[in-house]
C-alpha cells in the first residue's frame, strides 16, 4: 500500500487565487532551511537512551546486534547513553538527560535516539520502524539531508528542534487526521513550557495543513508518511521547529526576546518533552472519541477560520471565479468550505502546486 505522504512547504500566502486541476498525491516534503547539496557522509554515530530499564535494556539488545540501518550504505555506529560524552562537542548539543527527565508519558517518547549530525531522523525511525519501540523518537542536532520537493537537498541548522518518532494506527481511514493532532500537539507544548516557566505567551498557529506559523513567519512544520504492515499503519511523524535558530525566518527566542529581553529562554528538550505529554493525551482522544474532541482548540489555534479564497474552474473553454469561505475541516481532514450560493464544498489540494492555496480541487459535497 502507498505511504501516506502528507509535508511541509513554505512560503504561503494566506489569500490566493486557487486553481481547479486533477487530484493527485500529495508529494512529502520536509520541514527544513534551504542550503546547496551536500554529500551523503558515509558514516552515521546513533546515541541510544531508554527512560525505563526496559527501554534500556532494548537499547543494550539493539547495540548488540547492530540492527539499525540508513538508506545510501551509510555505516551506522551505535552508543549507549553511557558512552555517548566523547560525541558532544559543545553546550548547545541536545542534552539526552535534561530531555529523559522532562518525560513522563507512558509510550511516547521513552526510547531516545540521538545523533549531533544527521541525514534526516525521519530516515532513521521509517527504516527500522520494525527494530525499535512504537513511540521511539530521534532527535539531531543538524540536519543536512531532509526530503524536499525536485530532489532539493536541504540542511537544517543547530538551535532548530528536530525531530521524527513513530506510531501504530489501524484505520486508514483518520491516518490523514494525525498530522493535526502533532501540530496542535506542538503549540500547546509551546503554550505548556512558557506557562512553567513563567514567560510571555507566544501564540504560534498552524496554517493547514502541517505548516507552524508565528507572527507571520513560518517556524515549523510536520511530515508524516505510513506504511501498511500486517493490519497495522506504521506512521513515522517528523516535526520541525525554529527554537533557537533566527534563520531563515525567525525563531520561539527571538520573538521571546523582542517581548521580555530578561526572559529566561526556551529549550529544546523542554518543548520536545512537553510536546509527548501533550501528544499522548490528544492521541488517546482522538482514538478514543475522533478529531471531533480536539476541533474546538484546533480552530482557536489555526489560522483559516472564515478565510474567503477564490477558485478558477474552467468550463469548457471560459475561466470561471468562484469564492468560497472556509468553514472548517470535513470529516476527512480536507477543507470544508461555502460558496457565495450555500453550497457545502470540500477543497482538495491537486498535489501539483507548492502552495496548498492554488490549486484546490473542489468537490460538492
Amino acid at each position: 500500500m502507498e505511504a501516506v505522504r502528507l509535508t511541509t512547504l513554505s512560503n504561503f500566502h494566506l489569500l490566493n487565487i486557487l486553481v481547479l486541476r486533477s487530484l493527485k498525491p500529495l508529494r512529502r516534503l520536509s520541514f527544513s532551511v534551504s542550503a546547496s547539496a551536500m554529500e551523503s557522509d558515509a558514516s552515521c554515530n546513533l546515541v541510544l537512551y531508554g527512560k525505563s530499564s526496559v527501554e534500556t535494556e532494548i537499547a543494550k539488545c539493539l547495540k548488540n546486534k547492530n540492527s539499525l540501518t540508513l538508506p545510501d550504505n551509510t555505516k551506522v555506529s551505535l552508543f549507549l547513553e553511557s558512552e555517548a560524552k566523547n560525541l558532544v562537542k559543545d553546550d548547545g548539543s541536545f542534552n539526552l538527560s535534561l530531555f529523559m527527565n522532562s518525560i513522563i508519558t507512558h509510550r511516547f517518547g521513552r526510547f531516545l535516539i540521538w545523533s549531533p549530525r544527521l541525514s534526516s531522523t525521519h530516515d532513521v525511525v521509517s527504516q527500522n520502524f520494525s527494530e525499535l519501540p512504537v513511540g521511539s523518537v530521534c532527535v539531531t542536532d543538524i540536519q543536512f539531508k531532509g526530503r524536499g520537493r525536485t530532489k532539493n537537498v536541504w540542511e537544517s541548522p543547530k538551535g532548530c528542534l528536530m525531530y521524527s518518532f513513530t506510531l501504530e494506527m489501524e484505520d486508514g481511514r483518520v491516518v490523514p487526521l494525525i498530522q493535526y493532532v502533532v501540530s496542535l500537539a506542538v503549540t500547546e507544548a509551546v503554550k505548556d513550557v512558557c506557562d512553567k516557566k513563567g514567560l510571555p505567551y507566544i501564540d504560534v498557529k498552524i496554517k493547514w495543513p502541517n505548516d507552524l506559523y508565528l507572527n507571520g513567519l513560518k517556524v515549523g512544520g510536520i511530515l508524516c508518511t505510513s506504511t501498511y504492515r500486517s493490519k497495522k499503519f506504521h506512521v513515522s511523524v517528523g516535526v520541525g521547529l525554529n527554537v533557537d535558530n533566527e534563520q531563515p525566518t525567525t525563531c520561539l527566542n527571538a520573538v521571546l526576546k523582542g517581548m521580555s529581553p530578561e526572559s529566561t529562554l526556551l529549550k529544546r528538550e523542554e518543548i520536545l518533552g512537553a510536546f509527548f505529554h501533550k501528544f499522548e493525551k490528544f492521541f488517546d482522544l482522538f482514538m478514543d472519541q475522533g478529531f471531533k474532541s480536539l476541533e474546538e482548540l484546533y480552530y482557536r489555534t489555526w489560522l483559516h477560520s472564515e478565510q474567503r479564497v477564490t477558485v478558477e474552474e474552467k468550463v469548457e473553454d471560459q475561466v470561471v471565479q468562484n469564492v468560497v469561505t472556509i468553514q472548517g475541516l470535513a470529516s476527512s481532514g480536507y477543507l470544508l468550505a461555502i460558496g457565495d450560493d450555500n453550497q457545502m464544498y470540500e477543497l482538495h489540494p491537486d498535489g501539483n502546486s507548492f502552495d496548498f492555496f492554488k490549486g484546490l480541487v473542489r468537490r460538492k459535497i
